[in-house]
């Protein structure tokens, strides 16, 4: 059993260093599980350069990084936890597990593409391949919206989305990737699909991404003109935490995996609008939301959207859980490493 210092609380306040290298998306991951931890967040933001980058993840940190300098960012003391994601951050995560030992307990998120000791433990998604004894997978990605987070933003609705007609459906579109991409054919059905939602007379909440076609994102807001809804695609606050919490219905495009796992924090029925293309990754991904219950294709124009509820999914609990147990249980081994860490 693990000593009683290391009950949950135990964990709350202490440090966690994220190496983060910039790409929001990234940083969403590691601070939604470190928040789910209880734990206090010191970004650490990277920018490998030259020869550096390009060897990543496997490669060294340029000897002016200063890992392990007193005094220095990267120097003691040591974090009680580390998470890094992202190809240039991992040689960050390995160089401080060498040197901080079992004093800082280290995560990845996604897969290293490095060996299994890059770090005490690795999360992938199940549509991921890799596996292990210190591997473990959830559905979906971790994010920052907690059930505790969604119950909030619940609590007061902005007057825009109040003044649209239910059912609201919250509209995410991304954009052409590596895997998928938008013909002109795909970029009419999109916006018939949309046009023809609106003259339901359903409430749209359409945002758009830093990869939506900005032709694509025109004739989006074009083909709602006059119609009940609203269209964000930039500039000023970001209505998208809302559009979330307060939508009785999602359309997401294939593409955009990220935002399939937060539409899916919320228990509401997802409607996914699939352009050409696609990958075994992909098909993966969405064909076990779609068995798990959360999401279903979306219907042609003209055809009603069906309803339904499932339990919502929140990765960021699940993968927090299991840190927090296998820490425990090397706490329970180490005695002296609970007093250790707490910091």
């Amino acid at each position: 059993m693990p000593p009683p210092d290391a009950h949950p609380s135990a964990l709350e306040g202490r440090t966690a260093w994220v190496f983060s290298d910039g790409k929001a998306g990234h940083e969403a991951q590691c601070l939604g599980v470190v928040e789910a931890l209880g734990l206090s967040p010191v970004i650490k933001r990277v920018n490998l350069t030259g020869i550096y980058k390009l060897a990543a993840p496997w490669g060294p940190l340029p000897p002016g990084e200063g890992m392990g300098k007193a005094g220095g960012p990267l120097g003691p003391p040591w974090p009680a936890f580390a998470f890094a994601t992202g190809r240039t951050t991992i040689p960050y995560i390995r160089a401080l597990r060498r040197r901080a030992g079992v004093q800082t307990y280290t995560v990845v998120l996604m897969d290293p593409k490095t060996g299994p000791n890059s770090a005490d433990l690795i999360w992938v998604p199940e549509h991921d391949r890799r596996r292990g004894p210190n591997v473990i997978t959830t559905l979906t990605a971790p994010h920052r919206f907690s059930a505790e987070r969604i119950e909030a933003l619940r609590a007061t609705m902005p007057p825009d989305i109040a003044a649209l007609p239910q059912p609201r459906i919250a509209c995410l579109i991304g954009g052409p990737n590596g895997d998928y991409r938008y013909t002109p054919e795909d970029e009419d059905r999109l916006v018939q699909a949309l046009r023809a939602l609106a003259d339901t007379g359903a409430g749209l909440m359409i945002t758009t991404s830093r990869r939506t076609p900005s032709d694509v994102a025109a004739r989006l807001q074009d083909s709602i003109a006059g119609k009940p809804a609203i269209f964000w695609s930039g500039g000023g606050a970001n209505p998208y935490p809302d559009f979330l919490a307060h939508a009785d219905a999602f359309v997401i495009t294939a593409d955009s995996v990220s935002m399939a796992c937060e539409a899916a924090a919320t228990g509401k029925p997802i409607f996914i609008f699939s352009p050409t293309g696609g990958s075994a990754k992909f098909d993966r991904f969405h064909a076990a939301l779609a068995a798990y219950g959360a999401t279903r294709p979306l219907p042609p124009p003209g055809e009603p959207l069906p309803t339904w509820t499932y339990k919502p999914l929140h990765a960021a609990e699940t993968i927090a859980d299991e840190i927090r147990k296998r820490w425990q249980k090397r706490a329970g081994l180490l005695p002296g490493l609970i007093n250790a860490s707490r910091r």
